[in-house]
């Protein structure tokens, strides 16, 4: 049986942990031009062949509603990063696809930002991070397709 307190103590840990992380690399997108909220679309499109991924597979990778999803999918297509059309696989379905914008904004944000993310996990060793990996996907619940 699990220790209440060593979970209490443990869960307050990572958050704490994972706050002070995210408030530090944050600052990454401050003069960047792309909100953090951008760039996780960008990187869920950049990750998926040819830079198209579909509307729920963006929205199941962020920690924000379907509705607001679409909502900042929309800004970003006035703004040139992105452009969307219909599935031709699910009619109700929404592809949407990073611009040549969309990728330079993307790769550039993303050069710093990956700098930053491995400067901030310096004091872990591979072995490591390849076991916050595993504990931090245990925790996750199953991932639906």
């Amino acid at each position: 049986m699990t220790d209440r307190r060593l979970a209490i103590d443990a869960w307050e840990s990572l958050f704490r942990a994972q706050h002070e992380i995210f408030e530090d690399i944050s600052r990454d997108f401050d003069d960047s031009g792309l909100l953090q909220a951008e760039y996780d679309v960008l990187l869920t499109v950049s990750r998926a062949p040819d830079m198209t991924a579909r509307l729920r597979d963006i929205t199941r990778n962020m920690l924000i509603s379907q509705p607001s999803v679409s909502r900042l999918v929309d800004r970003m297509v006035t703004r040139g990063l992105v452009s969307k059309c219909a599935d031709p696989e699910d009619g109700r379905g929404t592809l949407v696809r990073a611009t040549e914008e969309g990728n330079r904004v993307f790769r550039s944000v993303a050069a710093v930002h990956g700098r930053s993310i491995a400067e901030r996990m310096k004091s872990l060793d591979d072995a490591e991070l390849r076991t916050l990996l595993q504990l931090t996907a245990k925790l996750r619940p199953a991932q639906e397709d």
